[in-house]
């Protein structure tokens, strides 16, 4: 009997979804896009409505091999792609790809036997405006990247690139670092008073709360040097302290909504300092599902590319049902909450949840990682709270006169913990004393203290993640994307967490903004998004779409070809002389990042990592003093074993080494005293399975989407396959391995000895 198949992007999920389908089902994975435009060439026709020219990716061709033998054993084929425009496109590529005029398209949420059963009862065709939308924001990212970076190359340095959204990213942290560059410092004084309740002044614990200096004579006061707060003070010191008024209100504090892709990145990052890059991971690893014992396998989280914080009647229900057993009734909101949607969210969607909010995070601790646990609680606490009734407070605000000064003390404390539950350590209370209406105080210290005001901090990826979704630029899905791209383009570079532009960054900031300003235009890029949403909706064409946007954007390309000028980047001049020749020393930015060289060169080639020479600081904690400041000199290095000159260190993709300094005529290099030797990449385990191609074992091999197998004779043969269920493949033995490469050599040698004969 013929099976259904069903198709989905990570091999990681076919386990998942295996387990909760049975016999009755094939499930492979398309490990991702299968078609895409091709790496050399535009690959679209802008003669032609601009019709993109898809080519099946390289490395993809073993994977269509494989699908199209299924496709023709199955009753009938599903496309479970993810659920996002991405998802689709892919979706159309592979019903493109082979030729499926009967598939059904099903996406789920989640990864759990419910969803996964209700997609199959519920297939749909493919959302050909969905896949316009992906189609057009791929065309438009192709005509901009690849028109715009050649010309960088020509004008600035080879190896650049430009995007429609990277390039507004790093103009951000651009106009940041300008803004902190030119901003002026300004002095202020506060005065805080220490008071008690009059007559309780020599308790021993008397009731104290502090109070801010905040007006003069009924206005609002400023301290903008030492002498006018010294005179304040005085006043202050002499002056007799009154309850001048006292409110007390009750207030409600409503739980944030559940995490969207933002959000979470955001929030990780705070929690735990991961990069966006490295929570999407662990996101996907908890929404593709992990072993979790007697209960098999089980996806955890909701689809994490999201930017609705829609919630489902039935995950609302069970929360609902989970809370009233462990907190009780009076935990419980009055009806289902609804969060506000978020402006041009995909509503389709949902928030990022816990597929199963009766699985706790402790009762996990044992089938996750250290990681994956964190992440999880982060994601099981924020909806679970968004589900709990608001915290109650009781706010209290006193007015203090002393003199013609008035002062003013705050305070708070939990009635309700409602929401508060998850989080013990926001409850604490800062209540005031029992004060009223005319009560005398008495004066037990004043602290007077100096201030400057200071800049906006340079972005973080969470403030960076934060600011673009505020201005509609990029989507959940391109976040991480975006921060890794400006990073390994050298472009930015991060440091205490904290990104700041590099000189070449902030060069082709400059030229874009010059003679591209659309493209850099914060306004312009959001409402190319709101397009791109329109498209989908069916409300805009995304041909007519494109010939709007191409036609400015040639005629800039056109004229900044002929009067953009050649542009260097400047190199930093540093206050230490070379140690090889006295000459002054620069710090440069090179293929590999910014590092120290002599302006000697080519006479004198001597080159140090950055940190040798420059000390970095970004505000945060005290500088050294005296000699303390000075940088370090270059640690001397034994020369050269071949020339006898003068080693230095230079630093390459794999990190920092010694090389002679007399390079290129001397092209000797070593390992840095005291560095490790790097260790040996352990080789992929053999297994049982033969490659269909070339009959060599295949090796059990791993990539960011999981496992898979792959032909022991790559790169010759570069056949991959889906891994096969436990139990349809074994490991092989050492010395199993041993054999089987002796057997391989005998018969390569057998080989060549007939051709030499022939």
């Amino acid at each position: 009997m013929a099976k259904s198949l069903i198709i989905v992007e990570s091999p990681a999920k076919t386990r998942t979804i295996k387990a909760y389908l049975g016999d009755h089902y094939e499930i492979m994975a398309s490990m991702g896009h299968v078609r895409d435009l091709p790496e050399s060439g535009l690959g679209v026709d802008v003669q032609r409505a601009f019709a993109p020219e898809y080519v099946t990716i390289k490395e993809k061709s073993e994977t269509l091999s494989r699908l199209r033998k299924a496709v023709k054993a199955a009753e009938i084929v599903y496309l479970a792609t993810d659920p996002d425009r991405e998802g689709e496109a892919i979706a159309w590529h592979l019903r493109e790809a082979l030729h499926l005029d009967g598939a059904q398209r099903i996406e789920f949420n989640e990864i759990t036997k419910s969803a996964v059963t209700a997609a199959l009862a519920h297939p749909r065709e493919i959302d050909m405006q969905r896949v316009n939308a992906q189609q057009a924001r791929r065309v438009l990212d192709r005509l901009v990247g690849y028109q715009l970076s050649p010309l960088l190359w020509r004008k600035v340095r080879r190896g650049l690139s430009a995007g429609r959204v990277q390039s507004v990213a790093v103009k951000l942290i651009c106009d940041r670092e300008r803004e902190i560059t030119a901003f002026v410092s300004e002095e202020y004084w506060t005065i805080i008073a220490h008071l008690t309740p009059a007559g309780e002044r020599d308790a021993v614990e008397p009731p104290t709360f502090t109070a801010k200096l905040i007006a003069r004579d009924g206005e609002k006061i400023k301290l903008g040097d030492e002498a006018a707060a010294r005179a304040a003070e005085a006043d202050l010191q002499q002056a007799h302290y009154t309850v001048a008024s006292v409110k007390v209100s009750k207030q409600q504090r409503n739980p944030q909504p559940p995490f969207i892709t933002s959000t979470l990145q955001q929030e990780a990052f705070r929690a735990f300092g991961f990069s966006a890059k490295r929570t999407m991971a662990l996101a996907q690893q908890l929404y593709e599902g992990v072993e979790l014992g007697a209960d098999g396998h089980a996806g955890l989280i909701t689809y994490m590319r999201t930017d609705s914080t829609r919630v489902s009647h039935e995950a609302q229900a069970q929360a609902r049902a989970y809370i009233e057993a462990r907190f009780g009734a009076d935990y419980l909101p009055k009806g289902e909450r609804k969060a506000k949607a978020v402006k041009g969210a995909q509503e389709a969607h949902e928030a990022i949840r816990p597929t199963d909010v009766t699985r706790a995070p402790d009762t996990l601790a044992g089938y996750l990682n250290a990681d994956q646990l964190k992440l999880y609680r982060l994601i099981w606490r924020r909806f679970l709270a968004s589900q709990l009734a608001a915290a109650v407070l009781e706010v209290m605000v006193v007015d203090v006169t002393a003199g013609a000064y008035t002062l003013r003390a705050n305070g708070q404390r939990v009635i309700f913990p409602g929401y508060l539950t998850l989080s013990p350590d926001r409850q604490e209370s800062e209540f005031l004393p029992p004060v009223h209406d005319g009560d005398p105080l008495d004066l037990q210290k004043l602290d007077t203290e100096q201030h400057f005001t200071e800049p906006l901090p340079r972005y973080t990826e969470a403030t960076l993640v934060k600011a673009l979704e505020s201005r509609g630029i990029g989507r959940p899905s391109t976040f991480a994307t975006i921060i890794s791209t400006i990073l390994d383009r050298r472009y930015v570079f991060q440091e205490s967490r904290k990104f700041h532009p590099t000189g070449l960054g902030m060069v082709v900031t400059e030229q874009l903004e010059k003679h591209f300003p659309n493209i850099v235009d914060y306004d312009f890029t959001a409402r190319m998004e709101g397009q791109l949403d329109e498209v989908e909706e069916g409300d805009a064409d995304w041909v007519k779409l494109l010939e709007e946007f191409y036609g400015p954007f040639q005629r800039a390309l056109d004229t900044a070809a002929e009067t953009m000028e050649r542009i260097t980047v400047p190199a930093v001049p540093l206050e230490h002389p070379c140690p090889q020749c006295g000459k002054q020393l620069v710090l440069r930015e090179g293929k590999f990042g910014r590092f120290v060289a002599c302006t000697g060169f080519p006479e004198c080639a001597f080159t140090a990592e950055e940190q040798t020479f420059v000390q970095k600081d970004d505000g945060e904690g005290e500088k050294p003093e005296g000699d303390a400041a000075a940088p370090e000199a270059p640690a001397e290095h034994p020369p050269c074993e071949q020339c006898g000159a003068p080693m230095v260190q230079r630093r390459s993709r794999r990190g920092p080494f010694l090389g002679c300094s007399r390079y290129p005529e001397c092209q000797h290099i070593r390992q840095l005293p005291g560095e490790k030797p790097r260790e040996a990449k352990a080789p992929a385990p053999w297994t049982s399975v033969a490659c269909e191609k070339c009959g060599r074992p295949m090796a059990l091999r791993s990539s960011k989407r999981g496992q898979f197998l792959g032909c022991t004779g790559f790169p010759r043969c570069r056949t991959i396959k889906q891994l096969p269920p436990e139990g349809e493949y074994t490991l092989l033995t050492p010395e199993e391995v041993e054999a089987l490469k002796a057997k391989t050599e005998k018969k390569t040698v057998g080989k060549k000895a007939t051709k030499t004969a022939e």
